[in-house]
């Protein structure tokens, strides 16, 4: 039986095989390649400056290839240098792209209800416990729940007069969990003072000092979970809420489901 695994996992890919992995790849790329150049054209639409930028980038890193290729030798040097001069432009204004990309899609995100769960949990970088809306309100307000190598981090995101009193109160629920061995975070998300704009919140996160374990991670998590008291609040959006939604409209539909 051992041999017989052994050499079906070392059957080597037939031609027809090789053939679909490789369309296969080349399908995945040019979807990649479409998604780009549709993000590029939304955002140039949007954001009047981005050609400019782009192409000011590329014309002065080629210039100073240029220029560095006349300056120590030319002929060969001088090809080799604007080569690395046009390839550095392309991938410093396509990180200048990405850039301004993320920042439009923060700034269309910011205020809306579910922004900060979103920003968790697709941007945030490393491996984090991501509980979305472990307490909430009618309102929309929600309470997120992030274990990772700091400890405990609670996100509220929401109106300041209704979300700082159940910050607190999940903070003492947590803390009779966990006691105090573990430390726990609490961070507003917003524009006001002493607040944590939703472009900076995963930056903050990941400037929080290393206090416990990836062990005690997981087993924080399992055990918090497990603990639960009861469900995420029915009806707080796992992501922004479509401009112009009513908090009673989407509480209805989420019943529905």
């Amino acid at each position: 039986m051992a041999k017989a695994a052994v050499s079906s996992a070392n059957v080597k890919p037939t031609k027809v095989e090789k053939k679909a992995i490789k369309a296969a790849k080349k399908a995945a790329a040019k979807e990649r390649r479409g998604q780009l150049w549709q993000a590029f054209q939304m955002q140039r639409k949007q954001d009047k400056n981005l050609l400019p930028i782009m192409v000011g980038i590329l014309v002065a890193t080629t210039g100073v290839g240029v220029g560095l290729g006349f300056l120590f030798g030319g002929g060969l040097f001088l090809v080799t240098m604007t080569i690395f001069g046009v390839f550095l432009g392309i991938l410093v204004a396509l990180f200048i792209f990405s850039r301004r990309v993320q920042n439009s899609v923060y700034k269309q995100a910011d205020g809306t209800p579910g922004a900060a769960a979103w920003s968790l949990q697709n941007n945030l970088r490393g491996k984090w416990r991501i509980t979305p809306a472990v307490a909430g309100t009618t309102h929309l307000d929600a309470v997120h729940r992030v274990i990772g190598r700091p400890g405990i981090v609670l996100i509220a995101e929401g109106s300041p007069a209704r979300i700082i009193p159940l910050l607190a109160q999940e903070k003492r629920r947590v803390a009779r969990i966990v006691g105090d061995a573990v430390p726990i975070y609490d961070i507003v998300v917003g524009n006001e003072d002493k607040q944590t704009p939703l472009r900076k919140l995963n930056t903050s996160l990941m400037k929080l000092p290393r206090n416990i374990s990836a062990a005690q991670v997981e087993a924080l998590d399992t055990r918090l979970k497990a603990l639960a008291g009861r469900s995420a609040q029915a009806g707080i959006p796992k992501g922004p809420m479509p401009a112009g939604a009513k908090p009673r409209s989407v509480q209805r539909s989420a019943r529905r489901r």
